[in-house]
């Protein structure tokens, strides 16, 4: 669907992303059409505010049918850019990388991971899902010959900075950092930062100033 606007609120893009799941789980179960009321339901937002989600892109939904799931889904995943395969390099081969190699869901969401690489020499050259990690020396080569568009860090904190620089250096302008450093890029490369920390701080947050309700105390008796 073409974009209305390039002034897209971050939350909107998050809340996309939240649509095509529950769209996708619909569309598991065989579901054709979804009602405004039942998707908002599911997505835990109201009505209007899928609406107007959906109105920097264009116009869906029948008055008074609701939403075809198939269409919708389509119409998302080429707003996100998802409608084709990302190809996606992973640097830093510790256990979160391993799990995110070995992980599944990649393509189902538009992405594969081509690459693999780390600095360490007694994890260079070992398969993991079929990837052969390689040195990060060997990264500018391999990114342009695979076609390699998003790096993937997943490093410990003291070598994340090096290993941007490795990406940047070979062209890559789209970086996923699951480390806790913050790094330093040019203007031209965007990074998101993915730390579970921040889930978990504002789940204790709420807990803490009983923002949330507390679950009920069973007796045994």
């Amino acid at each position: 669907m073409p974009v209305k606007s390039k002034h897209i609120p971050r939350a909107t893009i998050q809340r996309l992303a939240v649509y095509l799941q529950v769209l996708e789980a619909l569309k598991s179960e065989e579901t054709e059409v979804v009602s405004s009321e039942a998707l908002a339901r599911a997505c835990d937002v109201n009505p209007s505010q899928i609406r107007k989600d959906l109105a920097y892109f264009g116009e869906f939904g029948v008055r008074g049918v609701g939403y075809y799931v198939s269409k919708l889904i389509h119409s998302i995943k080429v707003s996100l850019g998802t409608d084709r395969i990302w190809r996606t390099a992973l640097i830093g081969v510790g256990n979160l990388g391993r799990s995110l190699l070995r992980y599944q869901g990649f393509p189902k969401r538009g992405f594969q991971i081509v690459a693999a690489f780390d600095c360490d020499p007694f994890k260079i050259g070992e398969t993991i899902s079929g990837l052969e990690v390689m040195c990060p020396r060997r990264m500018k080569e391999n990114v342009k010959d695979l076609r390699i568009e998003i790096g993937i860090i997943t490093t410990p904190t003291d070598r994340t900075q090096r290993a941007a620089n490795y990406l940047v250096e070979s062209n890559i302008h789209c970086i996923l950092n699951f480390s806790a450093a913050r790094i330093h890029v040019p203007d031209h490369v965007f990074v998101e930062y993915v730390d579970f920390f921040h889930h978990l701080y504002a789940l204790t947050f709420k807990l803490n100033t009983g923002a949330m309700q507390r679950p009920a105390t069973f007796s045994k008796n």
